[in-house]
């Protein structure tokens, strides 16, 4: 069920064919298949970019939200400066992590750090630590501590 690895003669000749596949819109039932991190790295597809990601943060997807709508679209030196002012858990977990997107954006892909904005970042629910609190009359209730999973995608001004 599995599909085919394509070595690197043929990712290169269908270069071109695969990487207008990709930029096509569609719907999310209709994707195609990822590629491994060796096609991409042959593909050259992500060196345009700086990213982050950020796994099983214990912070709520809800509330990191919160945060991320404020530097979205925002240049680089203008999110530092509005997370730093930012009263909120999660500004303190998203500047460390805009950080990490600027050094891979500087460091591995070459990028200018002056023409950096924020291009894409988004919050998913990650896995919910289930706990037990106990209550009056031998009951318990539930408390959820909720954790998420941050992307950050910077990008060069065009």
């Amino acid at each position: 069920m599995g599909r085919k690895v394509m070595s690197r003669d043929e990712l290169l000749e269908k270069k071109d064919e695969i990487l207008a596949q990709y930029r096509q819109a569609r719907r999310k039932s209709e994707k195609l298949p990822i590629l491994t991190k060796k096609e991409k790295k042959i593909l050259g597809i992500g060196k345009d970019e700086g990213r982050a990601v950020l796994r099983n943060v214990r912070v709520s997807s809800r509330k990191a939200k919160l945060v991320i709508d404020l530097i979205r679209n925002k240049k680089l030196d203008e999110a530092y400066a509005i997370l730093r002012y930012t009263p909120k858990r999660a500004a303190g977990i998203l500047e460390k992590l805009l950080k990490s997107a600027e050094a891979n954006a500087v460091n591995n892909n070459g990028l200018n750090r002056d023409n950096l904005y924020v291009a894409e970042i988004y919050a998913t629910q990650g896995p919910t630590m289930k706990r037990i609190r106990p209550r009056a009359h031998g009951r318990a209730y539930r408390i959820n501590k909720r954790t998420s999973h941050i992307t950050v995608v910077l990008r060069e001004m065009a």
